[in-house]
């Protein structure tokens, strides 16, 4: 039976996980040597200031942003709207400017380089998107776009209307972790196969590589769980396992247990009482879980893990849960 919360076990939790972040900080110096200088070009400050002297070179320097079937004064219009305005001043309470973005984001790409060499920091622009949260970051080869009216806390007016389990991630601090996710869904696209345990396993591969790039980072930041959400799913963790294995999960192929595991929602539906408290995504964590039992337990590289198939790492994880 799926475990209550407790204080005490949330607190020794807590201990574990601020001791393991602080032994993760010490990041080693021949990643912090590796040249990775980031300029983030904050398009959303000059669209804002948009005038006719200033239009055109603004549309040769980003002429990607502005569709050609718009004419100048649809874009010079727009710039000074009710809307756009407004956006830009809640951007500026929240980003003055973006110093910190720019070190963390020096930091996820040096450790990407050190993995991964050929990746290169690509253009980085900051705009709005009119909170488009869908693509609130969105990476094409050399170009990374960054909405930042998609990242002002979870509880901004603007928000009231988007579904609060979405809105948690609406946060300054997940900028960093959604870019390197991006990284992560390109360099492992996609699962190697169609049953549940592939599935699981992909979404761990891609938590695992985050670790690694984000070392500073929790693992309830990288889940973006609260402390509690990610206590629940270590304290029921054999509970879990043990409903996925009764119910012969592991190996269907039935695409309905995506939204119930795997996909973002208000919490996972296992269609007990107790599915309230359970976190969102809990078919995630058990395959990190898996991924994270392989690698302690084989001598494999992050870059061999990509290649190696889902079957294999379960096979060779010797994975137990925590009881």
């Amino acid at each position: 039976m799926i475990k209550e919360r407790t204080f005490y076990y949330t607190f020794v939790i807590f201990i574990i996980l601020l001791s393991s972040c602080n032994n993760e900080k010490k990041i080693p110096q021949e990643i912090l040597d590796i040249e990775a200088e980031v300029t983030i070009e904050r398009f959303d400050q000059a669209f804002n200031n948009l005038n006719p002297h200033t239009l055109d070179s603004l549309q040769g320097k980003y002429s990607f942003l502005f569709p050609l079937q718009y004419s100048q004064e649809f874009w010079l219009h727009k710039s000074k709207d009710t809307l756009q305005q407004e956006l830009k001043n809640e951007i500026f309470k929240v980003f003055p400017n973006l110093n910190s973005q720019k070190d963390e984001l020096e930091l996820l790409y040096k450790h990407l380089k050190h993995y991964y060499p050929n990746i290169k920091v690509p253009q980085i622009i900051s705009l709005i998107s009119e909170v488009d949260y869908k693509n609130r970051v969105l990476l094409r080869k050399e170009l990374l776009l960054i909405s930042l009216d998609c990242y002002l806390g979870k509880n901004h007016f603007f928000y009231t209307d988007i579904s609060q389990y979405i809105a948690k991630d609406f946060e300054p601090k997940s900028i960093l972790t959604d870019v390197a996710n991006e990284y992560a869904k390109k360099i492992i696209p996609r699962s190697d196969g169609r049953d549940f345990i592939s599935q699981m396993i992909l979404y761990g591969k891609r938590v695992y590589l985050l670790k690694k790039v984000l070392p500073q980072k929790e693992l309830s930041e990288i889940f973006n769980y609260s402390k509690d959400e990610l206590a629940w799913n270590q304290t029921n963790e054999s509970e879990i396992w043990r409903y996925f294995i009764e119910k012969e999960i592991l190996y269907s192929t039935d695409r309905n247990l995506l939204p119930r595991f795997l996909y973002p929602a208000p919490f996972s539906k296992f269609y007990m009482s107790y599915d309230s408290q359970s976190p969102d995504r809990v078919g995630q964590y058990i395959g990190y879980r898996i991924v994270n039992s392989f690698m302690k337990n084989n001598n494999v590289s992050l870059q061999q893990l990509v290649e190696i198939d889902s079957k294999t790492i379960f096979q060779k994880s010797r994975f137990k849960p925590k009881k």
